[in-house]
């Protein structure tokens, strides 16, 4: 299948697990609830992923896996992710996360490992190290100290590992040196079928609120010996690799969120859309109209941003970083409080555990796992926030902006070379793109930019004139003032930089469309839903806003509907659905 293009390879994977809401289907919606309450995998949906070989997409191409983008992976992730994020991230995607230290710093015999583990099969775990601000998963931890007669030994226990007992392949971050050091860990790869037995236990699984199908287990080691053979990098990187490795699986975070936010969107249209006595429905409702408007809306944004993540990776991966953790930052943040609203739709059915909606209170329990948690959300902001000040000062309404195919949903793209991302950007092109955006809007016509130009040049100003204020708010904190750069106050700027940051990605792929020609879609080259979605993130920071686009918004209602009843998917590529 590797020579099969990426949109057929995304519909084969679609239409071989059949339509989600068939009630009859062994693999639809109904048959996902139910392994989820019992907290089994389908081994149905399993035996779908092995025989379209999964795996084979996590592994770069140049040994001899399928990866060869990011954006074209979070793309493939979907249409799993649509339907069990327990399937999605138990079976295969924890297995990406795990190897991304391997094919970011892994010598040319552990990455040829890593690979034939993931090719054939096997599962890989990752039991990462602790952190200050985790929760009771990751507190514990394994201890490496030097062997009597060269290489490690193992020592330790730790909870929260996803496949724990199913994985044959084993990162490892494990403490090396002095507790609270910056250089204490090491990461190591190891084979579980080589290392020797009854040094290594499974602990047993634990329950989780979410993601009930997925094995969080644990594991013992006692006097495990490994080879030093098994050191990833440096003895001492793991904080670094640990930091490095996030930088890519960060860009995948929006697409697995979205997917289950498609999911609830289109279980919340259905509900509103079904007719009742007397010929009414839902939407003759105009609070219900506007949830369904702004959760499409909210989808679109990730999926900007998921655009810029990963492509970022490829076209500027010097600057990529803030990019990454301002997706997986935000996207968690829009579809939890959109799942709240929709939530108020459907009322008591919200609640359902199996059913026509029981998808989507599966889906509400599974996000918060698959956002990665709290943990996760405070280390992206905590990422963003140390370049803020350094962009203030030299960077914005100074650098040039985003090249266009930051933007384009399918041009080319360069190899992926996972060395090359650095820890804190260089510059910030993407909020070069909105200033930009201002200046475009003043020197053109309006005309030629549709029926809510107007509306939409007043809210790039007001954007514009927001990063302005963040400028002015940086520019007075100095870039290692760690005090400052930690108040409350300077999170509370991150949050409103991350937002400007949607505005612009939404922006550039807009522009992209319009100068797309033949090949535009229609609903993405209008100006209606880029002017609905600025002001939806206008009202979030509280901006000075024109008076509300209804006609923009309507347009935005009826794409909702249009992609419903036509099956098409809920993002910026309106795939078709089975």
């Amino acid at each position: 299948m590797t020579s099969v293009s990426v949109p057929d390879r995304i519909d084969a994977l679609e239409q071989s697990f059949g339509p989600l809401d068939d009630p009859s289907n062994p693999l639809g919606g109904a048959a996902f609830v139910a392994a989820d309450i019992s907290g089994e995998m389908p081994p149905a949906a399993e035996g779908v992923l092995d025989a379209y070989g999964l795996n084979e997409e996590f592994v770069p191409a140049s040994l001899g896996g399928r990866l060869r983008r990011m954006d074209e992976l979070g793309r493939l992730l979907r249409p799993v992710f649509r339907r069990d994020a327990s399937l999605g991230f138990g079976y295969g995607l924890n297995c990406f996360f795990a190897a991304a230290p391997v094919w970011t710093a892994g010598d040319d015999e552990q990455r040829r490992l890593a690979a034939s583990l993931l090719l054939g099969g096997d599962r890989i775990a990752v039991a990462r190290h602790g952190v200050a601000h985790g929760n009771d998963f990751v507190r514990d931890e394994l201890t490496a100290a030097p062997a009597p007669g060269g290489g490690l030994l193992l020592n330790g226990g730790k909870t929260g590992i996803a496949n724990a007992s199913r994985a044959r392949g084993l990162v490892i971050f494990a403490r090396t040196g002095e507790p609270g050091h910056r250089r204490a860990h090491s990461v190591l790869l190891l084979d579980r079928e080589a290392l020797p037995p009854g040094r290594v236990s499974d602990l047993g699984r634990r329950a989780t609120s979410g993601m009930r199908s997925t094995e969080f287990g644990g594991l013992r080691l006692t006097d495990c010996p490994v080879p030093a053979s098994a050191l990833v990098g440096e003895e001492g990187d793991g904080y670094e690799l640990s930091l490095r490795s996030s930088l890519v699986i960060r860009g995948l975070i929006p697409s697995i969120v979205l997917s289950g936010g498609d999911t609830a969107l289109r279980t919340v249209a259905a509900f509103a859309a079904r007719p009742r006595p007397g010929g009414r429905s839902s939407l003759d409702v105009q609070h219900v109209r506007d949830v369904l408007t702004g959760a499409l809306l909210d989808l679109l944004i990730i999926d900007c941003l998921a655009l810029v993540a990963t492509r970022a990776l490829h076209l500027l991966p010097r600057q990529m970083s803030v990019y990454s953790a301002a997706a997986a930052y935000l996207a968690p943040k829009l579809t939890a409080e959109s799942m709240d609203e929709m939530s108020a739709v459907l009322g008591e059915a919200t609640f359902a555990e199996e059913g026509a909606y029981g998808m989507f209170q599966k889906q509400l329990r599974d996000l918060p796992v698959t956002s990665l948690g709290h943990a996760g959300s405070a280390g992206r902001q905590v990422s963003i926030l140390p370049q803020l000040p350094f962009f203030a000062q030299h960077a914005w309404f100074a650098d040039p902006e985003a090249p266009a195919g930051l933007f384009r949903l399918h041009d080319a793209l360069p190899a992926l070379d996972l060395s090359q991302p650095a820890l804190l950007g260089d510059g910030d092109p993407l909020a070069a793109t909105l200033v930009a955006s201002t200046d475009l809007f003043e020197e053109e016509p309006l005309p030629r930019h549709g029926r809510d130009a107007s509306v939409l040049r007043f809210l790039i100003r007001a954007f514009t004139i927001e990063l302005d204020d963040l400028r002015k708010a940086f520019g007075d904190i100095g870039v290692n003032d760690r005090r400052l750069l930690a108040s409350p106050h300077s999170l509370g700027l991150a949050d409103r930089y991350t937002l400007v940051l949607a505005a612009a990605a939404c922006l550039g792929v807009w522009r992209e469309q319009q100068n797309a020609g033949a090949s535009a879609d229609p609903f993405l080259s209008d100006t209606a839903w880029p002017t609905a979605v600025l002001y939806r993130l206008g009202r979030r920071l509280g901006l000075a806003l024109p008076d509300r686009p209804a006609a923009a918004q309507q347009r935005v209602l009826a794409e909702v509907l249009a992609r419903l009843r036509g099956r098409r998917s809920y993002d910026l590529y309106a795939s078709p659905l089975a």
